[in-house]
């Protein structure tokens, strides 16, 4: 899948009217995409699905938010 194809959200924590500081995440059955909201067209983080489910339970078990 092309990154074009890609459905790319942000947080509901994110202020959607205001152009905050804010990554952008696609997930597909074997990757998470990652960007950044101000620059989408530059580099973009990929990472295994099993990678980015384990940084979000540490997340969650270390008092953050997911």
């Amino acid at each position: 899948m092309s990154t074009s194809q890609l459905h790319w959200f942000k947080s509901s924590y994110s202020d959607s009217n205001e152009p905050g500081d804010c990554i952008e995440v696609a997930l597909t059955p074997v990757a998470v995409h990652v960007r950044d909201s101000k620059a989408p067209d530059t580099a973009r983080l990929v990472v295994a699905a099993s990678a980015w489910t384990s940084f979000l339970a540490h997340t969650v078990e270390d008092g953050g938010q997911a």
